[in-house]
């Protein structure tokens, strides 16, 4: 059995909690396991977020997150985005402009 309690590695600081879960749920989702810790103990609190990795994960989190376009605006990254990558089908999405509602 191995003790895994001394194996975590401090990954990332972020100011805000959402931006840390964002970033979290993109590790998870190519199979890292990630720790968070709050930064606040008062639930709610928007303090921020440490991300921790296992010893292992470690090299593969760190260029996953070296690889996230931070300098784009969100302007730039909807105009960027095709339909399908919005989640739009353009195929079901017929707009009858001639009817009003009622």
């Amino acid at each position: 059995m191995t003790n895994q309690v001394d194996n975590w590695h401090k990954l990332a600081r972020y100011d805000t909690n959402i931006q840390g879960e964002l970033h979290a749920n993109l590790l998870r989702n190519n199979g890292i396991t990630v720790s968070l810790q709050a930064l606040s103990a008062i639930p709610g609190m928007n303090s921020g977020i440490v991300l921790w990795v296992q010893d292992e994960d470690l090299a593969q989190a760190q260029r996953i997150l070296d690889n996230i376009d931070t300098d784009t605006t969100a302007e730039t990254l909807l105009d960027n985005m095709s339909d399908a990558d919005l989640g739009i089908n353009t195929a079901d999405a017929q707009i009858n402009r001639g009817t009003q509602d009622s």
